[in-house]
């Protein structure tokens, strides 16, 4: 197995253990973020031992993380880390949430790593190696996504209704030209595209570490992941992601809004 994949998974598993330790937890510690975003005690735990262990074991690396300042930003590698992506399900007890996990090198992304322990899902992909999945019976089987070919025809996912600014009527077209649609959220959208369940996932507002490892797993799996421009979905900052054969069109149905 790649040596960089060994040890995402290596992280992923000690991130599992600390986030599942302090899930429902009554005592849980929960901030407020500048954003008014919340924080928890896990979602530091984890972005901090995973800073450790890279570290000790990639000096030269850099670190891009949702919970610390970016180090490393010349370096040809940087990992990219988001702790818990779902925190306010994971601050309300729902089980949808994941610790996201990415490599980037020279400017391109090299592996992602998606773990949703209390789902008991984990979904990875390195360049060049194909993408998988680990069932909750712990079955690990490979990915691919769809062949839907018609948007009448195509599973759609999103988060939420927020964000849509310029795109107001965007998430209602896309509902009415699929055959269906359901707000299952986060990651878990993306990564179902990747695992073929689902075929368009789309959302407006996202930064580098909630999208970099699924794009690398959907990619692998044969998916596109783009903005919704069409363009760079990490410079954009929203994703739109597709088994790449309904691609043009969702496009389509975004631009026309």
């Amino acid at each position: 197995m790649d040596v960089d994949l060994t040890l995402a998974l290596k992280l992923a598993d000690q991130a599992d253990i600390i986030t599942m330790n302090r899930f429902r937890a009554l005592d849980l510690r929960v901030d407020a973020k500048p954003d008014s975003t919340p924080v928890t005690e896990a979602d530091q735990a984890v972005e901090q031992y995973i800073r450790d262990e890279l570290m000790s074991a990639c000096p030269g690396d850099g670190v891009i993380g949702e919970e610390q300042a970016d180090t490393g930003l010349d370096a040809n590698r940087q990992w990219i880390i988001d702790p818990i992506d779902g925190t306010k399900n994971y601050v309300r007890g729902v089980p949808v949430w994941a610790t996201l996990i990415a490599l980037s090198e020279n400017g391109e992304l090299k592996l992602g790593v998606v773990s949703a322990p209390a789902l008991g899902r984990r979904w990875w992909a390195v360049t060049g190696g194909g993408a998988f999945t680990k069932d909750v019976d712990g079955t690990v089987r490979p990915i691919h996504v769809s062949d839907v070919g018609q948007l009448a025809d195509a599973s759609l996912s999103y988060s939420d209704a927020v964000g849509w600014t310029g795109f107001e009527s965007a998430l209602g077209d896309l509902q009415e030209s699929t055959w269906r649609s359901r707000a299952y959220g986060d990651f878990w959208s993306h990564v179902m595209v990747a695992e073929g369940v689902v075929d368009i996932a789309v959302e407006p507002e996202l930064s580098v570490w909630d999208m970099a490892a699924f794009i690398a797993i959907v990619r692998e799996a044969g998916g596109t992941v783009t903005g919704f421009d069409g363009s760079d979905a990490l410079t954009h900052k929203s994703a739109v992601t597709t088994n790449s054969a309904l691609h043009a069109a969702a496009l389509k149905v975004i631009a026309g809004n």
